[in-house]
C-alpha cells in the first residue's frame, strides 16, 4: 500500500479530511498527513515516512497491547502517547487488519454523541 492509497482509504469515511498542520508542502516526502473528523477536527490517523511508511492510530490500551503482540509491524506510537496510540507499518500487517485498526481509531476519535 502506498502513502496515497492509505490517505485515500482514510478519506472514504464521510466525515474525514486531510490536513498538513506540521508542513508547508503537502507533497514533501517527509510531510505528516493528518486525517481528521470534520466536526471536531480530532485526528484519527497520522501518516508519515520513518524508515518506511507508518501510520499512527488510536487504540484502546488493552487492544493496543494485544495488537503489538500479534503483529511485529505494530509498535507503541512514535511521538505520541504510547498507551493509547500505535504505530502501524502497513507493509507488515494484513490489509484487512490495517483497515480494522483504522476503523477502530476513527470510532474512538468520533465527536461525542456520534459514536455508534
Amino acid at each position: 500500500m502506498t502513502r496515497r492509497e492509505l490517505i485515500d482509504y482514510c478519506l472514504t469515511y464521510p466525515d474525514a479530511y486531510e490536513d498538513y498542520p506540521f508542513d508547508a508542502l503537502s507533497d514533501a516526502p517527509d510531510a505528516w498527513a493528518v486525517l481528521r473528523h470534520k466536526g471536531s477536527k480530532k485526528s484519527f490517523a497520522f501518516i508519515y515516512q520513518r524508515g518506511g511508511l507508518c501510520v499512527n492510530l488510536k487504540c484502546e490500551p488493552l487492544f493496543a497491547d494485544f495488537l503489538r503482540h500479534v503483529y511485529p509491524g505494530v509498535t507503541p506510537a512514535y511521538h505520541m502517547n504510547k498507551e493509547h496510540w500505535n504505530t502501524v507499518r502497513p507493509d507488515e500487517v494484513p490489509e484487512d487488519a490495517l483497515h480494522e485498526m483504522i476503523d477502530h481509531s476513527h470510532r474512538l476519535t468520533m465527536p461525542k454523541g456520534t459514536r455508534k
